[in-house]
């Protein structure tokens, strides 16, 4: 395996990103449990299915990931590193591909993924989660 070309400057850096309770995370959470709506955090929804999801609902079924634009390739602000370009770009595609693995798996499960970009409005996704949630919990269409 061919080992990265990399500064100890650069290393350092990622070894300080955050994988769990980041801030665009606990600013989700703060406004979900402001508006009276309870979850659990970091847990796997579907026992056999080794993915964590940042927020579960339980008893509606819902699992939200709150996704990285870096990490997660998002379509509005992804970047492409140039040093190591081949490594990252296989990297990202992988985590892109292992997210609608994820997704699917859940669906399957008869749960409902909720992705949250790092760049939404903490108040938009969690209206948007809200509703969701209200809806499973009434029964809604696809539950």
């Amino acid at each position: 395996m061919r080992r990265l070309e990399t500064t100890a400057e650069t290393r350092s850096r990622m070894s300080r990103q955050r994988s769990r309770d980041t801030e665009v995370e606990l600013a989700l959470r703060r406004v979900l449990h402001a508006s009276g709506l309870r979850y659990r955090v970091h847990r796997r929804p579907v026992k056999g299915v080794r993915r964590e999801a940042d927020i579960v609902f339980g008893p509606a079924r819902v699992a939200v990931f709150v996704d990285g634009c870096f990490w997660h390739g998002c379509p509005e602000h992804a970047t492409w590193p140039r040093n190591n370009a081949e490594f990252w770009r296989r990297k990202i595609e992988g985590n892109r591909a292992r997210d609608l693995d994820t997704d699917t798996r859940l669906a399957e499960a008869g749960w409902a993924s909720v992705r949250v970009w790092e760049h939404e409005d903490p108040a938009e996704a969690a209206a948007r989660i809200a509703a969701l949630v209200a809806s499973r919990r009434r029964g809604g269409p696809g539950f």
